[in-house]
């Protein structure tokens, strides 16, 4: 039941948009898939369910390219565009059509219905449906052969707060299922709140593949916190034990390569008074802007020395169609 995707690459042109890519998405957790505009997750997982064909390599799922799959409703769900229904019809007729062409029981579009809480608007037309509505009825959509693997672009998009708490919910059951769940998005906090795992590309390239948890801990941006009236002094004893130093608000020493029992202990050890002592760790946002920094392709022109609160070093003084795709906004 894994995703496994092996030196798999995708040019258009002479955009090349996936570059030598491996990795293995495996059941049991929320895995997510993360980088910047134009970084290859959507072509990624195109060339997965066979939506775009590789320039190299191979992307399989349950062992075997997705179009070897017998019956792959019943195999894999996927929701790529919320979008991607006939506009006239309505959302239990899309759901119909798509059931009986797949030897699904009728009884199974009543319970996918009931499972993302569309209640009567199921009966109205798709093409009248918010983005939030039509982002519930994809989803009823991948989960209508009840699939022991599952692909979500950016499912949150439209949904409200109850909307977004609901397929947070919806995504870790499913995992705990013990079923490969896998998912882009650019929400770090929900990504925070929901993948076990991450996944990050940059420039069709992996960049990381480890547990969400791990990838934080690796941050630079993780730093001990203290305070002191002797805050000068103390400065100059850390940075003599190998620390980076520098000042943060209120009076505050912000300090790097050094971690915080070892900072308690020289305070101790030299007689300093703290009066804050405290481990800092940087959210899943901060860890991947640190390391998604120069795999952007698309950003704003603002200087980002300008732009940024710079903590200044203490002195002396002082973030399914089925055609061969040629693109789309977020990949290119």
């Amino acid at each position: 039941m894994t995703i496994e995707v092996a030196g798999l690459s995708k040019r258009f042109g002479s955009t090349l948009a996936v570059n030598d890519l491996s990795f293995t998405v495996r059941p049991g957790h929320v895995t997510g898939f993360l980088g910047p505009n134009g970084a290859g997750k959507s072509t990624t997982m195109r060339m997965v369910l066979g939506l775009d064909r590789p320039t190299a390599g191979r992307a399989l799922v349950h062992g075997r390219p997705y179009g070897q799959l017998h019956r792959p409703l019943h195999r894999v769900g996927a929701l790529l565009d919320a979008r991607a229904t006939h506009d006239g019809r309505s959302g239990y007729n899309h759901l119909l059509c798509l059931a009986q062409s797949n030897g699904i029981d009728r009884r199974r579009v009543d319970a996918v219905v009931e499972i993302v809480g569309m209640g009567n608007a199921i009966h109205r037309r798709a093409g009248a449906y918010s983005l939030g509505m039509a982002q519930r009825l994809g989803i009823a959509a991948a989960l209508l052969g009840d699939p022991d693997v599952l692909l979500f672009d950016e499912p949150v998009n439209g949904l409200d707060p109850e909307g977004i708490v609901w397929i947070r919910n919806l995504l870790r059951s499913l995992a705990a299922q013990g079923r490969t769940v896998f998912v882009s998005s650019h929400l770090m906090t929900e990504m925070a709140l929901t993948a076990d795992h991450i996944i990050v590309i940059g420039r069709g390239r992996l960049i990381a593949d480890c547990g969400t948890q791990e990838f934080i801990d690796r941050s630079a941006t993780n730093y001990v916190r203290v305070r002191s009236p002797q805050w000068a002094a103390l400065a100059t004893a850390l940075r003599g034990a190998g620390a980076d130093v520098t000042a943060g608000d209120d009076d505050s020493l912000v300090v790097t390569r050094l971690e915080m029992p070892a900072v308690g202990n020289l305070a101790r050890d030299l007689g300093f008074a703290l009066h804050e002592l405290s481990a800092q760790q940087a959210s899943l946002e901060e860890a991947y802007l640190e390391l998604t920094q120069d795999s952007v392709e698309f950003s704003a022109g603002a200087d980002q020395h300008d732009a940024q609160n710079v903590i200044e070093p203490v002195g002396v003084g002082t973030s399914l169609g089925g055609t061969e795709h040629r693109g789309n906004d977020d990949e290119h």
